[in-house]
């Protein structure tokens, strides 16, 4: 059931965000952040907020799943006690949108904050349980996901933060699936 809820969390976000998105014709990738999504007119922010409330519950549905996977790993319960937090703040963008000041910013960057950083905790608990391909693929997806913004605050390559966000987004939601998919498989696939 964890795995699968992993596996099913960014396909609930991605649809709700990408019909927002199709609902909103002033909506600009370029321009914009994804959480001004959330309080435009119509149904575009009721899915998009909805989607997020949704998404977040279920990746905290799957960060249970890391916790029963890393029972004997400090680094993976570290890792996934963060995760559970990234989760909470998905949850809470949804909550308060972006008019819902400043509760809406810190939520957005505990989220985007909160993903590689857990990230590293659990690639550090894949290599000590020899689970090299997991590690690699937690790094990898960390890695880029922290970059993204790295690059946006050094060198402002596009003037909203949509492209990264979705960016950062993407590179998480693609580790949750496959981890996910893994846990689906075997709850104690990770060994600790």
């Amino acid at each position: 059931m964890f795995g699968i809820c992993g596996i099913v969390t960014p396909l609930v976000a991605f649809v709700c965000i990408s019909l927002a998105v199709t609902l909103s014709p002033h909506f600009s990738w370029a321009y914009n952040a994804l959480s001004d999504l959330g309080v435009m007119a119509g149904s575009a922010s009721i899915l998009f907020n909805s989607g997020l409330i949704v998404s977040g519950a279920l990746a905290l549905l799957f960060t249970l799943g890391l916790f029963v996977s890393f029972k004997k790993s400090l680094p993976g319960r570290v890792g996934a006690l963060l995760f559970s937090f990234d989760s909470a703040a998905l949850i809470a963008i949804g909550i308060f949108p972006e008019n819902a000041r400043p509760m809406h910013l810190y939520a957005s960057e505990a989220f985007f904050a909160l993903a590689p950083v857990s990230m590293f905790f659990l690639t550090a608990s894949f290599f000590l349980a020899s689970k090299v391909r997991e590690g690699l693929l937690t790094l990898g997806s960390a890695m880029f996901s922290a970059t993204v913004w790295i690059a946006e605050f050094l060198w402002w390559y596009v003037p909203g933060v949509a492209i990264p966000e979705t960016l950062s987004a993407l590179s998480v939601s693609l580790w949750v699936v496959i981890i996910g998919f893994d846990m689906a498989r075997d709850i104690s696939h990770f060994g600790n």
